[in-house]
């Protein structure tokens, strides 16, 4: 075989492989999208409309205001300051978002997922014990650092992590998302404050816990930072 077709041939190979590389379903960018048959009954698909792109204006790609400390006065004593398309509606469609996190101290971002983006922390004052754990395929592996301003540590899509304050004094981080709207699951309020509530019975044998003690979880005010 010459080398012009062995060429041909490879390239014949690497177009068809990406033509299956490309055959699959975006990723969705909420947390359910029912599907209806009649349009009348129809929402949206990709969680928002698109505005006719002659009628944008510079408003629509700004948000003001991150640089300013948040109050952190709350039961779990940080604050997370969203910058996703919620904030900026330019973001729709750019697979990007962002956000600010305050922490008191003592501080902490409670464990949670973000199901559609995966998440790259620079902290920029303080001292932050951050970690994330693993699938069950991979044994439930902590991976876990203490980061000091201008450190960066990465959460991998749809990982459980968290952020918490070991310095003595208050500290801010900077997230950055690979989603417009990467969605949050705080673990502990999704299954003690879900609603309608889920039976004491299924968490109690979950966690391997007093049904009672379920019962006691359920009825706390859980906050939502």
């Amino acid at each position: 075989m010459s080398r012009s077709v062995r060429l041909s041939a490879g390239f014949a190979l690497l177009a068809l492989a990406l033509s299956f590389v490309s055959a699959y379903d975006p990723s969705p960018l909420q947390d359910i999208c029912v599907a209806v048959k009649e349009p009348e009954n129809a929402l949206f698909v990709n969680g928002k409309f698109c505005k006719n792109p002659h009628l944008a204006t510079a408003k629509d790609f700004l948000f003001s205001g991150l640089q300013v400390p948040r109050s952190t006065a709350n039961p779990l004593g940080s604050t997370v300051t969203p910058v996703t398309v919620d904030q900026i509606p330019g973001l729709n469609t750019l697979g990007i978002s962002m956000a600010r996190v305050d922490f008191g101290i003592e501080g902490l971002n409670p464990p949670h997922t973000h199901p559609r983006g995966t998440e790259i922390l620079l902290v920029l004052e303080g001292t932050l014990y951050v970690g994330f754990v693993t699938s069950n395929q991979l044994n439930n592996t902590l991976f876990a650092k203490v980061l000091y301003p201008g450190d960066v540590f990465i959460f991998p899509i749809g990982m459980i992590h968290f952020q918490l304050n070991v310095g003595k004094t208050n500290a801010v981080a900077i997230a950055a998302l690979s989603s417009q709207n990467p969605g949050v699951i705080t673990i502990a309020n999704a299954l003690f404050n879900a609603k309608p509530p889920i039976s004491p019975e299924v968490l109690a044998k979950g966690f391997q816990i007093e049904e009672k003690l379920v019962e006691t979880l359920q009825k706390k005010l859980w906050y939502y930072n």
